[in-house]
Parts: C-alpha cells; structure tokens; sequence
C-alpha cells in the first residue's frame, strides 16, 4: 500500500460515508458502547469498505497498460566502490535517456518525460530499469562517505509513471538529516524502487505474494549495499579496519510488508514501519532480525480501519495479521502525530522528526507514540 490516490483517497460513492462514519455527527453516541460491541462495529465498517472497493473499483484496475519499450539495464560494476560510483551514476542517466527516446517513440510520452528527468544531469542512480512498471534506486548524498544511510521501501502504486512522489519523500528525508545531523556526521538517503508494487485497489495489495517476490530482492539489495560501503572504506583506509555506516531500512505501507518477509536476512540497524497494515509475522521477535524494530502510524492515516487478520480464503492467505503500533506486536512505537497515509515524510512533521532520530541512531531522543 502506498500513497492513497484516486478513488480511494477520494472517496468512492457510498465509500467515504463507511471509512468516515466514525467521527460523523450521528455517532455520537458510540462511545457508550461496551468496547467489544465498539471493536466488531469497526471491523464490520472497515470490511465493508473493503467489499466495497473491491466490488466498484477493482474492476477497474483490470485494464492493463500496453508495455513500452525500453532497453535493458546498463551493465555495471559489482560491487560498486568510491573509484566507480560516478561512472555507475552516468550509465544509468544514459539509459534513462535512451528510455526517454524509446517512450517517444512508442508514443507514450508521459513515460517519455519521466525518464527524461531522471536522465538530468543531477540525478544519482545505483540501478535504473525503464522496462514494464520500471525499476529505480536513486542517491541522495554522499554514498561513499556516508556514516549514516537510510534506505526507503515504497508501498503501493509506486512505479517510474509516479515516481515523483516518492522522490519527494526521499529528498524531504534527506534534507532533514543534513539539518540535524552533528556536524562532520555524513548521510544519505536511497530510494530503492526495487521490486514491482501492487496497485492499491486489487486483490494483490491484500496478500503477500508481490513481497515474497520483492524480499530476495531487498536482501540482495543490502548484501550489495553493505559490499559497497565496505569495499569503499578499505580502499579509502588502505585495508584497516572498516568502520561500518549505520544502516536504517524505513518501510511505507505496503513496503513494511516486503521488509517484514526480508527481515531475517537483513543486515541492517534499525527497521522502521509506517503506515503499516501488517508485517505478515504475529510479533517483532518472529521477525528474527537484530535490528531494532520501530512503527507509527498517524492519527488520519486510514490504515487504521484495516483488520488486522490473516486468512486463507481459497487457498490464499489474505490480510498480514498483527498491528505493527499494538503492544501484542513488541515493536518501539513513536509518535507520527496526526497526518495520514501519505504524510509520513512531509517536511515539519512528527513522524519525519523522529525517523530523523532513529537514522541518526539518536534514539533516547525519539518521542513515544
């Protein structure tokens, strides 16, 4: 999950009166209500909702985009160290490029202008693959010299076509930690678009079968990231001991999923869930990593009406069981104040302030949630 745009940030007609009859006027008078009374009346709410979606949008989501062409990824070095880094930057804006021209061509010419923004000559790209949906990790920093590095898993709907947005997040991240960090404390920001994410409104955002896909992935990602970084300090230090960068991993929405089915095999400090409908794991423990497991949500982020279960409905496991924010899961819960799904990284908020902290390994300084 993702950004929530279109018709379910708008509201489908009959859509927004379930997702907002919490807070109506006429429900005033719920509080009244036992609490279990009140906790299946919201379930009973938000499940509507679901088949409501499903049934008026899903349908509309079958049409499928015609491919565009595109041409294979560049061939680079690996691992990247500090000596090849530009050159790895300058193969991928050629590709873009080339993507660009191969839009144009088709006639596709929102592509086209995506790819050619990323062809700039001020953008930083570890990888970049304009095929299908299209795949892309860009750099915001020093990455060879950085002693903090935090890595951003997208949710849903995130593809070169909306890539902005995402973007956007990344760089607010990033110029919050140049702010805040000490000073001669280095950092930097990647946007790892690595995997290709469900669209909101579909029956795949309900499982976890784009994410089991995605977490070999993310693995490997990390494997090569730290590869880097270590190959970068010895051949800056001539072989001494290499002094590891503290490595975050912040997981939006349907991301937190992907990290969630990753987590065992991460060699990362800290994991930190936003807008999360679930991990697919019961507790943070059953995560089996040795980062520290962090979650928020905002107070307006509709993922709250989400149920939190998992069921095998025809031999398919849907939902991804416990909320990441409950004390049953054992996560450190900060606070994200009161944005919703798609403010996680908005620049003055809380939840960027103490995402900021958890990067910058400043965690006395994080306040609870």
């Amino acid at each position: 999950m993702g950004r929530c745009t279109g018709a379910v940030e708008a509201g489908v007609p009959g859509q927004a009166n379930v997702l907002g009859q919490a807070n109506a006027p006429g429900n005033a008078h719920e509080p009244s209500r036992p609490r279990k009374a009140r906790r299946a009346h919201r379930l009973r709410r938000a499940l509507l909702a679901t088949l409501i979606t499903g049934a008026v949008v899903v349908p509309l989501s079958g049409a499928a985009r015609p491919e565009i062409p595109a041409p294979a990824p560049a061939a680079l070095a690996t691992p990247v160290t500090a000596a090849t880094l530009d050159a790895t930057y300058a193969a991928n804006r050629a590709n873009a490029a080339e993507a660009s021209r191969m839009a144009a061509a088709h006639g596709d010419r929102e592509r086209a202008a995506a790819d050619r923004e990323m062809a700039d000559p001020s953008r930083h790209f570890l990888s970049f693959d304009g095929r299908g949906p299209g795949l892309a990790t860009e750099v915001f920093g020093d990455l060879a010299h950085a002693d903090h590095i935090a890595v951003l898993v997208p949710g849903s709907d995130t593809s070169i076509d909306t890539y902005d947005r995402f973007r956007d997040a990344a760089r607010a991240l990033y110029e919050r930690l140049a702010r805040q960090a000490p000073q001669g404390t280095r950092t930097a920001v990647l946007a790892w678009l690595g995997y290709e994410t469900p669209a909101t409104v579909s029956t795949t955002v309900t499982t976890t079968a784009r994410a089991d896909e995605a977490a070999p992935k993310l693995r490997e990602f990390i494997r090569q990231l730290r590869a880097t970084t270590a190959a970068t300090t010895a051949d800056e230090q001539s072989g001494s001991a290499n002094q590891r960068p503290h490595l975050s991993l912040l997981c939006h929405s349907y991301g937190s999923v992907v990290c969630g089915r990753a987590a065992s095999h991460l060699d990362v400090d800290d994991i930190a869930l936003v807008g999360s409908p679930g991990t697919g794991a019961d507790t943070a423990v059953a995560l089996h990593t040795r980062a520290r497991v962090w979650a928020a949500r905002g107070g307006d982020d509709w993922v709250g009406e989400v149920p939190h279960v998992r069921l095998d409905l025809l031999g398919t496991t849907v939902g991804f069981g416990t909320d990441p924010i409950s004390p049953a899961f054992g996560a450190r819960v900060f606070a994200a104040g009161d944005g919703g799904h798609s403010d996680y990284f908005r620049p003055g908020s809380t939840s960027l302030a103490n995402l900021t902290r958890i990067v910058l390994g400043e965690t006395p300084e994080v306040s609870h949630g």
